[in-house]
């Protein structure tokens, strides 16, 4: 998930910390809700749900709220690259990865995102220097994640480690979105940004699973649906929805916080869940990871 724009740093009110909360249990839950569809879906096609449905629901929002749509062919056009950066590649990336990789890892790795959202934002944008705590907390993040994966790993080629590659690789889509969201897509409120990058989203990926996967089965177990209604209603429309609320009312650099809250959520789930387990390089990490977003954090309200 991806911000559009920088928003001045703020201090937190309570509902504002509450809803951050929210926001990263719903995004703990759905690592655990996407592995539960993967168990019957094509991974392909657990994305094509994820898209399709949650544009579904920001449409008739949009709709109530009698927002106007644009008409620039060049905002639908930015809105398919926001929807192949933010959604088609990384979603896709992280649902092959999640195959071999466990629920509690994959939303380690995921807290990427912010450590290359903060180097691409310094390389790209001047109001976004690289100060020494920015890359005091850059370098921590890093080495959190090279912990995490292990280094001794690097050199060795299996699915397991290939998967963990992608979902960085996933990580660092979402970031690419979030500098291209603030070059073209900032001026748009943000119900229309969001929708618009699903239906690109959307219609991307409806060819690419026809021709992967075929279409869909409606044949499928109720976990399986109730898993696709979560991940995608509530985990990817509604947490658009409430990701914008908290950032206007939060800042940029308290939002980032939430990457805090999510692993734990995930690992949990998916030891009571699936019954998994992670090596103790996991959670050191995770650990060393975790320093580095808070120094990121505090230093974007200094900044």
């Amino acid at each position: 998930m991806t911000e559009q724009g920088v928003a001045p740093q703020k201090s937190f009110s309570a509902r504002a910390f509450a809803e951050l909360v929210l926001l990263g249990v719903i995004w703990g839950v759905s690592f655990l809700s996407i592995r539960i569809a993967l168990d019957t879906v094509p991974f392909v096609t657990t994305v094509f749900h994820r898209v399709f449905w949650a544009t579904l629901v920001l449409w008739a929002v949009i709709a109530v709220q009698k927002l106007p749509i644009p008409k620039d062919p060049r905002i639908w056009g930015a809105f398919l690259v926001m929807g192949f950066l933010n959604n088609v590649l990384p979603f896709s990336l992280m649902a092959w990865g999640q195959l071999y990789v466990e629920t509690g890892l994959t939303s380690i790795l995921n807290a990427a995102t912010a450590i290359f959202g903060v180097l691409l934002a310094a390389a790209f944008f001047r109001d976004e220097r690289l100060s020494r705590p920015k890359l005091i907390g850059v370098t921590l993040g890093f080495l959190g994640v090279s912990i995490t994966i292990g280094l001794g790993n690097l050199l060795q080629f299996s699915l397991g480690n290939l998967a963990q590659l992608a979902i960085l690789g996933g990580t660092l889509s979402y970031a690419l979105a979030s500098v291209w969201a603030r070059f073209r897509l900032g001026h748009l409120p943000p119900q229309i940004a969001a929708a618009g990058m699903l239906t690109g989203a959307t219609v991307m990926m409806l060819p690419l699973m026809l021709i992967v996967d075929g279409m869909p089965s409606l044949s499928q177990p109720w976990q399986t649906w109730v898993s696709i209604a979560y991940y995608s209603v509530v985990a990817t429309a509604g947490a658009y929805l409430l990701y914008y609320r908290v950032l206007a009312q939060a800042g940029s650099g308290n939002l980032m916080l939430v990457t805090l809250i999510i692993p734990p959520i995930a690992i949990v789930l998916g030891a009571l869940v699936r019954d998994e387990s992670l090596p103790s390089n996991a959670y050191l990490g995770f650990a060393v990871l975790a320093a580095g977003l808070i120094i990121l954090s505090r230093s974007g309200r200094r900044d």
